[in-house]
């Protein structure tokens, strides 16, 4: 993350939901040489298994030779946080508005801390918000409503307060990210995030990319960010490839047989993120 400051890139994280999808993102992190961060959700986490992540993350690692980390997405609650810290994964995302979107924020500083201070036991970086950042990572028919979101952007000084409570190691800004797949494109407040990059001293995350026009991400990490989460954007892919090659051959039944044609239009969504995060040739 360090790094990424630094040469003013940002680093992707690609949600998974089943292996395809990490074969998708360990093939472009080969291909282009970037480092990438794999991410699981709550959901994720339940159908595959928090420590199964693990393995098959260490395992497509090395089988590509890639730069791949691991963060855990969103997470409701602390105990969620402490298994995969556990579990060795480098980056958690401790998100206690998820469960409880009327959560006060002294809950939610206190629940941080005690997940960024049972962190420094494996050295994972902890990243958090002070309030429920809105949307749903999936294909919306709604126009996006701009006022209304205007409301739950972040601010500086809200920014500032809350790293200096929670000691976190990267804030996840609003700014008009949003999470989910909309029909306009998305509009991000750059020089809003450039007043936040300002103000704390931390990495700035930010969640909910897909459909966002890729010269905000240029920009963005030029700015200082230095994660950015990808979700929909691959799972719309995913499906319609799938719905596609399945009309296409009927009388297939074997479907391992098809899923390569599935992967490598993932894999395509990851390379042109990749390229617009200034990520590809940076990996070590």
């Amino acid at each position: 993350m360090q790094r990424s400051r630094q040469q003013k890139f940002a680093v992707g994280a690609f949600n998974i939901d089943n292996q395809e999808t990490l074969i998708a993102i360990a093939r472009a992190a080969q291909k282009l040489n970037s480092p990438v961060l794999v991410e699981v959700s709550d959901g994720e986490v339940e159908a595959l298994g928090l420590e199964n992540v693990r393995d098959m993350v260490d395992n497509y690692k090395d089988e590509y030779g890639v730069e791949m980390y691991i963060n855990l997405d969103h997470s409701p609650t602390v105990e969620n946080c402490k298994r995969a810290i556990d579990a060795g994964y480098e980056f958690i995302h401790i998100d206690i508005s998820q469960a409880d979107h009327n959560a006060s924020e002294e809950e939610i500083i206190a629940k941080t801390k005690e997940v960024v201070e049972y962190a420094k036991f494996t050295g994972a970086l902890v990243e958090s918000e002070p309030h429920y950042f809105g949307g749903s990572s999936n294909l919306h028919e709604e126009e996006i409503d701009y006022e209304a979101i205007k409301k739950t952007f972040s601010t500086p000084e809200g920014a500032k307060a809350f790293v200096e409570a929670t000691g976190i190691d990267t804030f996840a800004a609003a700014v008009g990210n949003l999470h989910g797949k909309y029909p306009v494109p998305k509009e991000l407040d750059l020089e809003l995030l450039t007043r936040i990059r300002e103000s704390i001293g931390c990495q700035i995350s930010l969640h909910g990319g897909s459909g966002t026009p890729l010269h905000y991400f240029e920009e963005a990490a030029k700015i200082g960010v230095s994660k950015i989460n990808i979700n929909s954007d691959m799972r719309y892919v995913f499906r319609t490839s799938l719905e596609k090659v399945l009309a296409d051959n009927p009388k297939e039944y074997a479907v391992v047989k098809l899923m390569p044609t599935v992967y490598e239009a993932v894999q395509a969504v990851v390379e042109e993120k990749i390229n617009a995060f200034g990520s590809a040739g940076k990996a070590i």
